[in-house]
């Protein structure tokens, strides 16, 4: 069942929870309708996390949480319900965080409720500390989506914009179009446009062009795992930009919940990397340009090592040229 809402005049909301259950906002159908998908179990909150209605590490997090919430409230085995969330997405460490305290949780509503509402406050807290690093006139490069509808609400690395933008900053946003499956053509942009906020939409293969021309100030990201000693994983392509920005003086920012660290990890090297389906690069939705047959590596995440990253951003505060000292100094 879908519950369609209108465009204009509306904040973006990446989820609703209701009586009736969880209300995701499909992001398959973004830009060109806002259409709202209805939930009423954990293995429908499943198949929207694997097969992208909602993306984005936070807003996995909080999807989850509320398909916990949604098979306690039918009184289901959660077991079952916890095994088949965590098996939905392998990257994004901020389901996992989830999922383990929606275990401990006495009232799971009120628990889901509660990490959505965190993940909010979260994203405002590391926006502040994110703007002080904007300068004046910033042209912000940025990769996939890290707005409002890969969070609780306002972002991780567009919060940052965000913040600048409410500060009386004039920015601006450059968004690669993140091939394959173009979450920055079309989710970056229709948020930024929504925001009032300008941008322009480039070819993921010009950046190092632009950063050549000096068209380019700073690259700001945001993260699906980040391991103890400051290796992140992000949307693949995200390395590229680090090598880039580093070549041409750029400085590459992160910015990320605390909840999407993981410091059970050493180093990048040790981060799941989904692999998902040949279909998303062969075409796009109804349209296929590649022959058949053809073999596909589709990673959906590569890892950029802490030592191309001149500062991780999160609501604790701004860790730069991070390390495994810094980070768990930071993170207590």
């Amino acid at each position: 069942m879908t519950v369609t809402g209108s465009r204009k005049g509306n904040a973006v909301q990446t989820m609703r929870w209701t009586d009736a259950g969880l209300e995701l906002l499909d992001q398959r159908r973004l830009p060109d309708d806002v259409v709202y998908v209805a939930c009423t179990t954990a293995a429908e909150v499943a198949a929207a996390i694997r097969d992208m209605v909602v993306r984005g590490a936070p807003a996995i997090g909080c999807a989850a949480a509320f398909g916990f919430a949604l098979e306690a409230r039918r009184g289901g085995d959660l077991e079952p319900a916890v095994a088949v969330l965590a098996a939905s997405r392998p990257t994004a460490v901020n389901l996992f965080w989830a999922l383990e305290r929606m275990r401990k949780a006495h009232d799971p509503q009120a628990e889901a409720v509660a990490i959505y509402e965190a993940d909010l406050a979260a994203n405002h807290a590391l926006g502040a500390h994110g703007a002080a690093l904007i300068p004046e006139g910033a042209r912000i490069m940025t990769h996939c989506n890290a707005g409002a509808l890969a969070t609780a609400g306002y972002g991780t690395a567009l919060g940052v914009v965000r913040s600048a933008h409410e500060a009386g900053k004039r920015v601006s946003v450059i968004a690669n179009e993140t091939r394959p499956y173009l979450q920055g053509a079309r989710l970056t942009v229709w948020e930024m446009l929504e925001e009032g906020i300008p941008v322009t939409l480039e070819a993921d293969a010009a950046a190092g062009h632009l950063m050549s021309r000096g068209e380019v100030d700073l690259v700001l990201v945001g993260a699906d795992r980040i391991a103890a000693n400051g290796d992140v994983a992000n949307k693949i392509g995200t390395y590229t930009l680090a090598v880039l920005a580093q070549r041409h003086g750029l400085p590459f920012y992160v910015a990320a919940p605390r909840t999407t660290f993981d410091l059970a990890l050493p180093d990048g090297t040790t981060i799941p990397i989904e692999e998902r389906s040949a279909d998303e690069v062969t075409g796009f939705r109804n349209l296929r340009w590649a022959p058949r047959g053809v073999a596909v590596r589709n990673p959906a995440f590569d890892v950029t090592p802490a030592d191309l990253i001149s500062a991780i951003v999160c609501e604790l505060g701004v860790i730069a040229r991070p390390d495994r000292k810094q980070i768990a100094a930071l993170l207590g």
